[in-house]
């Protein structure tokens, strides 16, 4: 039996797929959803193993739900759309995009990365030893399990080379907040390593789709309508 995700579709008008980041579901992106859902089909998808969508026994693992993201669009006979990811969601739509651009029609990555190391020390340093307790624990209480689980993807992954982006033509819009936890040389070189891509900051943190939407959705509007 195919692995179906939890989601939440709204809506009328070209396919417009929503990823949000890790530990998180599909309702960070409320304020796109109201927004894009009066002219767009907009789908809010719960990662394998967080929100709604089951776990499963497959590999938690981007590549995996790379595949997923894949056998959804298959499932709701969705040829190609507008992808945005947020954080993880972002390197989901990233590893995604690198293996079926033919699906994308425009790639929107909010605050995504390469690499473990992408991430500010102040900020990954508290992860990988969340993950590290976690881990000890995990043999004893699924919830030690999950969380280890769930930590160990910002640890681990992703691995992107950014020699591989050049390969991607799909129009993409590189975004992230003015204060953002990934580091700003970083993001500059992924928008610089991919050929067709723009960078843009928003004021605000990381969260900037759900601190600053009103600023966000005008951007990812402008560019998706370009």
């Amino acid at each position: 039996m195919a692995y179906v995700p939890h989601f939440v579709r709204r809506g009328d008008g070209p396919p417009l797929l929503l990823l949000h980041g890790n530990g998180e579901d599909g309702s960070y992106f409320a304020r796109q959803l109201d927004h894009f859902s009066a002219f767009r089909t907009v789908y809010a998808l719960d990662t394998r193993g967080h929100g709604q969508s089951p776990r499963g026994d497959a590999p938690f693992t981007m590549a995996q739900f790379a595949r997923d993201l894949l056998d959804f669009m298959d499932g709701q006979g969705i040829e190609k759309a507008d992808v945005l990811g947020f954080s993880d969601g972002g390197n989901i739509a990233l590893t995604f995009a690198l293996a079926h651009q033919e699906r994308i029609r425009r790639l929107v990555l909010n605050g995504a990365n390469l690499s473990p190391a992408g991430v500010k020390a102040h900020v990954q340093i508290p992860i990988v030893l969340g993950w590290r307790i976690a881990s000890l624990f995990a043999r004893r209480s699924p919830q030690a399990r999950q969380n280890a689980e769930i930590l160990g993807l910002m640890v681990k992954e992703p691995h992107i080379n950014p020699a591989a982006l050049s390969a991607l033509r799909v129009p993409t819009l590189v975004i992230v907040g003015t204060r953002d936890m990934i580091r700003d040389r970083h993001t500059q070189s992924i928008a610089a390593s991919l050929p067709n891509a723009r960078l843009e900051r928003i004021p605000g943190d990381h969260f900037i789709a759900a601190k600053n939407p009103e600023a966000f959705n005008r951007a990812v509007e402008a560019f998706l309508a370009d």
